[in-house]
Order: C-alpha cells, then sequence, then structure tokens
C-alpha cells in the first residue's frame, strides 16, 4: 500500500508537467468553470495547483480575467474634516 494520498481525477501531482492534450483538457475545463463563477483560489484548490498556475493557464486560454473582489474602503463621511 502507497503512502500517496488518493487524489480525485481533477486534482494533480504537485510539479507535474502539463502539455500537450491534456493541457488543452485542463485549459477548457479552467475556463469554463472560471466563467461560471469559480474563483482561481477555488481552481487551484481544487486541482490541487498553485495559484500562479491556474492563472498562467486561464491567461493562455485567453481568458478575460475578472477585477478583484471585495468592498472599497471608502474615508468615513464623519471625519473627512480631521
Amino acid at each position: 500500500m502507497s503512502d500517496r494520498p488518493t487524489q480525485n481525477k481533477n486534482t494533480l501531482t504537485k510539479g507535474t508537467r502539463v502539455t500537450g492534450k491534456s493541457r488543452d483538457r485542463l485549459q477548457n475545463q479552467l475556463k469554463k468553470q472560471y466563467e461560471a463563477g469559480a474563483s482561481i483560489r477555488s481552481l487551484a484548490r481544487a486541482t490541487g495547483r498553485s495559484y500562479g498556475f491556474i492563472h498562467n493557464v486561464l491567461v493562455e486560454s485567453h481568458v478575460q480575467l475578472r477585477s478583484r473582489g471585495g468592498a472599497n474602503r471608502r474615508k468615513n463621511p464623519d471625519k473627512s474634516g480631521k
């Protein structure tokens, strides 16, 4: 029995090169999921790859990346006089 953790179908071994048709399939999968609303971080977690890897794959597949989310910080109008 191996000490390696069991990985699901979508999880890639860390550091494994993904090239050719398998990279094309991965690009298509990630592109569809990202365009459906998944975050880069959630895709990284689901595939076992880094944020940077997912980001690069999405850029290679010509995906329009979303801007950063979250609320913008605004000055409190009560303290603007100081």
